[in-house]
């Protein structure tokens, strides 16, 4: 969880501001000797560890990361607490540095690790700001490396209590499947953007790849997001959601990216639940009738439910599941259900005898899909 994620709610529950501040370690030092200072000396001198605090006037400061020569301190206004709640908060604090040593790297993360926090909490003020178009400042760009083409991927865990916060591991894992020349960026509880390199579309299919060919680079793209679900659940994470976008040069669109991304996953997980790999490019129709407003989308569900129950029955939902997802190809479909190709043709011409809409007709299949994506979405409310 970012800063500015855990700094709101304290504020909430402690009814006061509350910001981060850092300062030199001997400047605490001196505060901690002319004040009165709150927690355990060792041989006569103060130890600056974290959870300590520091009585100052009207304010109390709260030790939350301690480097060699640096300490990140937290600030809060008033001097009226309860001794029981700077406890906890203390507590809070020492059990945060107690966490497995491969997650602090003995105190000190790596380089990469450090750039892509940087990177990730930039990203975080952007959207926070409500101006997100900026590009990325030149010492944040990986010294230029961010200005070539790269292939983003979002991944979001379903569980909070998961080894989530294993930067090193889940960095190794990636690099390991994807190439060297990745980049794993940390963004709220759960997130992850992955940037991979464009060279593993040549390497998914070498021989067909176009840079022109649209439809042969999402079909790679979605592979190569396949068997990175794949490892992941299986290997580290367990479930998770994962989607995948074109590649574009990080620098200049990352935040836009993250955005999109993050709809993404947000459309995916609402209109098709019980799929964890999600792409931007099949879910144009999706976008558009989540902007509609649901009271509008929950009046024309109910006006075309009326006409009829047969699209909520378990057998027809699965056949025109089936059916779209296969472009309304009759025989594949029949193949696809193991059933004979009259008996897909029969429940076809029911559907339409009782609404009077033939999925076999492009204006008619549209219909029923938006009515299929609706029902999916209402009926859980």
């Amino acid at each position: 969880m970012s800063t500015t994620e855990w700094l709101k709610p304290l504020e909430r529950i402690l009814d006061c501001p509350v910001r981060l501040v850092k300062m030199q370690l001997s400047e605490w030092n001196d505060i901690a000797e002319k004040n009165h200072y709150l927690q355990a000396e060792e041989h006569g001198r103060s130890l600056a560890l974290e959870g300590q605090r520091v009585q100052r006037e009207d304010k109390m400061w709260v030790a939350v990361r301690v480097d060699e020569h640096e300490i990140e301190v937290l600030e809060i206004e008033g001097s009226r607490f309860e001794e029981s709640t700077l406890d906890l908060l203390s507590l809070m604090l020492r059990w945060n540095e107690t966490r497995p040593a491969h997650d602090k790297a003995a105190g000190k993360l790596t380089e990469s690790e450090k750039t892509a926090r940087s990177i990730g909490e930039w990203i975080q003020e952007q959207f926070e700001s409500g101006e997100p178009g900026q590009s990325m400042p030149d010492h944040l760009t990986a010294g230029g490396k961010l200005f070539a083409d790269m292939i983003p991927f979002l991944l979001v865990t379903e569980y909070s209590n998961t080894k989530q916060a294993a930067y090193v591991e889940l960095e190794k894992l990636l690099r390991s499947f994807l190439a060297e020349e990745i980049l794993l960026i940390p963004l709220r509880e759960q997130e992850w953007l992955i940037w991979g390199p464009v060279s593993l579309l040549k390497e998914a299919d070498s021989e067909v790849f176009d840079d022109d060919d649209e439809e042969s680079v999402e079909d790679n793209l979605a592979s190569i997001c396949l068997g990175l679900h794949e490892m992941l659940a299986s290997e580290w994470i367990g479930e998770c959601h994962l989607a995948v976008s074109h590649p574009i040069r990080p620098a200049k669109g990352i935040v836009e990216t993250t955005a999109a991304l993050r709809e993404t996953i947000n459309l995916g997980r609402k209109f098709h639940v019980g799929s964890n790999i999600h792409f931007p490019w099949n879910l144009q129709l999706e976008r558009l009738l989540n902007s509609i407003p649901e009271s509008q989308r929950a009046r024309y569900l109910e006006q075309s439910l009326k006409r009829t129950e047969l699209f909520v029955e378990a057998e027809m939902l699965a056949t025109l599941e089936t059916f779209f997802s296969l472009d309304c190809n009759v025989s594949e479909t029949a193949k696809k259900l193991y059933i004979h190709r009259n008996t897909l043709l029969y429940r076809l011409d029911k559907l339409k005898q009782e609404t009077g809409l033939d999925v076999r007709q492009f204006r008619d299949a549209v219909l029923v899909k938006i009515i299929l994506l609706l029902y999916k979405v209402t009926k859980r409310h």
